[in-house]
């Protein structure tokens, strides 16, 4: 019996042996047992003997089946287990890079570029902390190399309210037809292009579509950029000249030729930046920002006031919002610097008599000139041109939605339906001519201005009338018209002036028979 307890205790020695192999281990490494070699022969012999003992002593077995000694390429593809969390979020990037290294002169000439200008580093770096946390976050989740979180950098400069000359917006640098493709809203009053959230989860789908498509990340961030039609036509060139397909190999314009080098050399310079002399601000690993909800519109001066946050900061963590005023059934809720959020809700209670939003939205009932529009609302001109951004110009289309100040009429938090979907349509405004017509017998203000297409209000201005006033048969009356309209008008000018000058009638028929 004696004999056999030391059979036992030696066999779940090596068991145990066996078992710590598999176990979280410090960067110097563990070894693990090659089966064919003289010491992998005994120790599969002492685990055969501890099977047999185990079984004949009845001694369970956890998990539920007898462990096996860990081959060399098992233990070399095991990740290595960190017990402690990286000491800032730059080592965090550094520890998720997965995408394979480009090194070429473009990348030297890059690195070159950057390392030249740390000023212009720093700014971006800087803007960045706000985002950066939440971008690592969603790649992690995703299992996507953390270089894609340096995209930006490319892109906008972390900038979320950069626009390109092609009307590409945010920080991920969304086109709209894009931005629609990926469920990105852009309407009267904001668009998620620029929003953090939106478009970093927009942002991360497109990029996860395009690694699915080319199965290679270099070819993907080309598409990012070029467009994924424009990659394949590449490849497809290529391989009918029986050339290479991979991202060196393809003919490319030249932003495309740089946008990975460019980003190798962020990449490069966040990996090391003592050799390129940059300076890094900290960014602490945890997150910067939370989201708030909330239940009714609010102006945005006012949200950053109760939240105890600098107005830029403010607009800097909710850029979508591009109206002074925030609608809860568009946006329901809001971002907030991580200590601020517990501030703005208390402030927010507490401020619940009161009235938070100054602004609502106002649907044109029929297509108006801005002055038109303006005076419905109890607004200037100006105002209104300048809080909706309607150029001159231009006349505003039926069913076009206006930001316009609350009144005794106006005070309604806007509904679901008009805050995702209210539109601002704009039309070229037909070149008006001053012009005199006369007003026939009963004429009134609201019937000239049917008759020549205009609004009651316009007319009344016009002829600095009130819009009730009734005219004199024959009293000339002056309205602005287009081209077409003018034409119409003009037997009714042709007909008064015949009454006054007989000469002027006897000519004309002769006139218009040689026409």
């Amino acid at each position: 019996m004696g004999h056999f307890r030391a059979a036992c205790a030696a066999a779940l020695v090596c068991l145990g042996g066996c078992a710590a192999t598999t176990q979280p281990h410090s960067d110097a490494g563990a070894t693990s047992l090659n089966p064919t070699s003289a010491a992998g022969k005994a120790t599969n012999a002492g685990t055969a003997l501890a099977r047999t003992a185990i079984a004949s002593s009845q001694v369970p077995l956890l998990p539920g089946g007898a462990l096996e000694p860990l081959a060399a390429y098992q233990a070399e593809s095991l990740a290595v287990a960190l017990l402690t969390p990286p000491a800032d979020l730059w080592e965090r990037i550094r520890r998720g890079f997965g995408m394979p290294d480009l090194n070429n002169d473009l990348v030297r000439d890059r690195e070159q570029w950057y390392s030249s200008r740390p000023d212009y580093i720093l700014r971006m770096t800087e803007r960045s902390s706000k985002y950066l946390f939440h971008i690592v976050e969603e790649l992690e989740r995703r299992n996507m190399p953390t270089e894609l979180a340096l995209l930006p950098f490319i892109e906008s400069a972390f900038n979320p309210q950069a626009v390109s000359s092609a009307k590409a917006a945010g920080m991920w640098q969304f086109m709209p037809s894009t931005g629609k493709y990926f469920e990105l809203k852009q309407n009267a009053f904001r668009d998620d292009r620029r929003d953090v959230l939106a478009s970093t989860r927009a942002a991360l789908d497109y990029l996860e579509k395009l690694h699915g498509m080319f199965g290679d990340w270099h070819l993907a961030l080309a598409a990012y950029n070029w467009g994924e039609g424009s990659v394949q036509r590449a490849i497809d060139k290529n391989q009918r000249a029986g050339l290479g397909t991979g991202y060196l190999d393809l003919n490319m314009p030249a932003e495309t030729r740089l946008y990975v080098p460019k980003l190798q050399a962020m990449k490069n310079i966040i990996a090391a930046p003592r050799n390129f002399i940059a300076l890094l601000p900290i960014i602490e690993n945890h997150p910067y920002f939370q989201t708030v909800s909330i239940t009714r519109d609010i102006d945005v001066a006012l949200a950053a006031k109760l939240a105890q946050v600098q107005l830029d900061d403010f607009k800097a963590l909710n850029p979508s919002a591009n109206r002074p005023v925030i609608l809860a059934a568009g946006t329901p809720q809001i971002l907030l610097p991580w200590d601020n959020a517990a501030v703005f809700e208390a402030n927010l209670h507490a401020y619940a008599g009161g009235q938070l939003a100054s602004w609502t939205a106002w649907q044109a009932p029929s297509t108006l000139n801005p002055s038109d529009a303006a005076k419905r609302v109890g607004m200037s001109e100006p105002a209104l041109r300048e809080i909706n951004r309607i150029p001159a110009g231009v006349v505003i289309q039926a069913g076009s939605t206006l930001l316009v100040p609350r009144s005794a009429t106006l005070n309604e938090d806007v509904a679901e339906h008009v805050a995702e979907n209210g539109q601002l349509s704009l039309s070229p405004q037909p070149l008006l001519a001053r012009t005199t017509v006369r007003a026939r017998k009963n004429e009134t203000v609201a019937t000239v201005a049917r008759r020549y297409k205009a609004t009651p209000s316009s007319v009344a201005d016009w002829n600095g009338v009130r819009v009730s006033a009734v005219f004199r048969a024959g009293q000339p009356l002056i309205v602005y018209l287009p081209p077409a309209l003018r034409k119409m008008s003009a037997p009714t000018r042709t007909a008064a002036n015949t009454a006054k000058s007989p000469r002027r009638a006897k000519a004309k028929p002769v006139q218009l028979a040689r026409r």
